[in-house]
């Protein structure tokens, strides 16, 4: 597993505390948390913030997300991926389409992109 998730501060703390208690493997941190962009942070600065460390942010910003990462783009910049979680499913769906994704996925596999969970297999 290699994808390291970051979620926004919009994200309920229970979906980091879940996804480390199922899988403590993985990376998962959160927006506040030490050595992470505080809280406050403007979206336009994190995701600078994920382009430099390659996490990828996990959010529920289905709203103005996608613009930021146009503008981001448009500035000849990256980012390893954009996941919007799916506020009809339950936090379990949420969670297991996240940790199906990060053991089935390669490097770069969501580079520059924005993808609305559930995935299509």
């Amino acid at each position: 597993m290699s994808l390291k998730y970051l979620f926004d501060e919009n994200v309920d703390l229970v979906y980091v505390r879940q996804l480390r208690r199922q899988k403590p493997e993985m990376t998962v941190r959160m927006v506040g948390e030490p050595a992470m962009p505080p809280k406050g942070t403007l979206d336009p600065d994190i995701l600078c913030w994920c382009e430099t460390t390659g996490f990828i942010l996990v959010t529920n910003n289905r709203r103005s997300m996608p613009v930021h990462l146009a503008d981001h783009l448009a500035q000849g910049r990256h980012i390893p991926g954009i996941f919007i979680l799916n506020s009809n499913l339950s936090v379990g769906d949420n969670l297991e389409e996240l940790i199906i994704v990060a053991e089935a996925s390669f490097d770069e596999e969501y580079q520059d992109r924005i993808e609305y969970l559930p995935l299509t297999y």
